[in-house]
């Protein structure tokens, strides 16, 4: 059974950071890319960051570039995301997921999109909060 879980989640004031972490567990992580995503109430759940597993190439949605860092380590079948310069902005449930159809994020790099139905496996998510 494929599980994910996340972790690291709170209340931070603007400016501030938090690291988020997603560890899985039930399949061979170094196999598929990772993303993370975030969700506020009444809006679509929006991708975020992509690690890939073909290569160490990275993504980067521009509403978090240049604050937030993805990175994971295989061996501990874990992801991260380091998210620093928090905007009341970034309050939202984060998760990550596995992409079930490409190993890299290269689709992202070119069209400038996490496409949410290619992603399965979603853990329950962290919160975090923002304040101004």
């Amino acid at each position: 059974q494929v599980q994910f879980a996340e972790s690291g989640g709170g209340l931070v004031q603007a400016g501030g950071s938090l690291r988020l972490s997603c560890a899985a567990s039930g399949l061979t992580f170094r196999d598929y890319a990772i993303s993370w995503f975030r969700q506020v109430p009444g809006k679509e759940r929006e991708g975020i960051s992509c690690s890939s597993a073909s290569d160490s190439s990275t993504y980067y949605a521009d509403s978090v570039k240049d604050r937030f860092t993805i990175s994971r380590d295989n061996a501990r079948s874990t992801v991260y995301l380091q998210m620093n310069s928090l905007k009341p902005e970034d309050t939202a449930v984060y998760y990550c997921a596995a992409n079930l159809m490409r190993r890299s994020c290269a689709s992202a790099q070119s069209t400038g999109v996490i496409i949410r139905h290619e992603y399965d496996y979603w853990g329950q998510g962290t919160r975090v909060t923002v304040s101004s």
